[in-house]
């Protein structure tokens, strides 16, 4: 009997696979906490065949033993799986969108649909932030950057990339004539960890004052970041911080973010015969949505279906939309 209970608590203590937890800075020390309870476990079989008299002992001990690394194994695999969670689909996201076809319509549009997700993140309970923005003459959006975190957020968002579509009738025309305008939406997830590295040789800095809080200090010092990478003639701004040295680091990290999403999109690409049929995710080129003001509709293409009540919908009702993609 002493010999089973020896052989199985060892092949037991064998399946687990402590290295990953060791490695992890956020189960590192339940590791610890794990192998010594594996020592106690070891000591306990030892003293059984010491002194058999004490088997009764022993048994009640090595029970709670096994109870308390199954507790302490079930928590690091709690905080090891949503660590891949994260990794997966992080909390945080820049959101782009930019005006499309259509001049100043286009720029309405996009400035409808950055107000439109700013909304939904406020019902999401999310944080939302501006980066970078850049107005029209008649306060639409040129482009914009958007920093948003919380729960789930690119698992929820990861969808909205791409070509937005609006049709109606502008304010200023006359004859009634239907306009199509576009905006393009990029959502950027912001990993923790990621295999991208930037060799500071291959970017360029240039600093202007910013227009960002931070009272009369922000236009004084030249705060606003602009970061071209030279390899990919990527340009990233972010004009919000109150810093210098923390607009550097955010311009920064949306870079990593945007050549991480170039390297997913090209991976993509070479898969593109396997992927036939699925939801497209990265393609901002890609025409995914179709609002119709006339008609009350907003049409997605890749799904085929249709919601109504766009007023609604541009007040951050968006809900049902991200939920048919699941």
């Amino acid at each position: 009997m002493r010999l089973f209970f020896l052989l199985y608590f060892r092949y037991h203590t064998c399946m687990v696979d402590l290295e990953k937890y060791i490695k992890n800075k956020k189960t590192a020390y339940l590791a610890g906490e794990y192998e010594r309870l594996v020592r106690e476990g070891e000591e306990l079989l030892r003293l059984s065949e010491k002194d058999p008299a004490m088997k009764d002992l022993v048994e009640e001990e090595h029970k709670k033993n096994e109870e308390q690394k199954k507790a302490v194994l079930a928590q690091m695999e709690s905080i090891f799986t949503a660590g891949i969670e994260e990794q997966v689909f992080p909390r945080e996201v820049i959101l782009e969108v930019r005006a499309g076809a259509g001049g100043e319509e286009a720029a309405l549009f996009a400035e409808t649909l950055a107000s439109m997700y700013e909304k939904y993140a406020g019902r999401q309970g999310w944080s939302f932030r501006k980066i970078d923005v850049s107005e029209s003459d008649l306060g639409g959006l040129k482009e914009g950057s958007f920093e948003i975190k919380g729960n789930d957020v690119y698992k929820k968002l990861r969808y909205e990339t791409g070509v937005h579509r609006i049709q109606r009738v502008p304010a200023t025309e006359k004859s009634g004539r239907v306009h199509t305008s576009t905006a393009s939406v990029a959502v950027l997830p912001v990993r923790q960890t990621t295999e991208i590295e930037i060799n500071p040789g291959e970017i360029e800095l240039t600093f202007a004052r910013g227009g960002g809080p931070g009272g009369q200090n922000v236009n004084k010092v030249e705060s606003a970041v602009r970061v071209l990478h030279k390899p990919t003639g990527i340009v990233v701004r972010s004009t919000n911080e109150r810093s210098q040295q923390q607009n550097k680091t955010r311009a920064l990290s949306i870079l990593v973010a945007k050549l991480q999403q170039m390297k997913e999109e090209e991976e993509n690409r070479k898969i593109s015969q396997e992927r036939k049929g699925q939801i497209g995710t990265g393609d901002r080129s890609e025409k995914i949505r179709t609002y119709n003001i006339l008609q009350d509709r907003v049409t997605d293409h890749r799904i085929k279906k249709s919601w109504h009540n766009i007023e609604t919908i541009f007040a951050g009702d968006i809900e049902q939309i991200i939920e048919a993609f699941k």
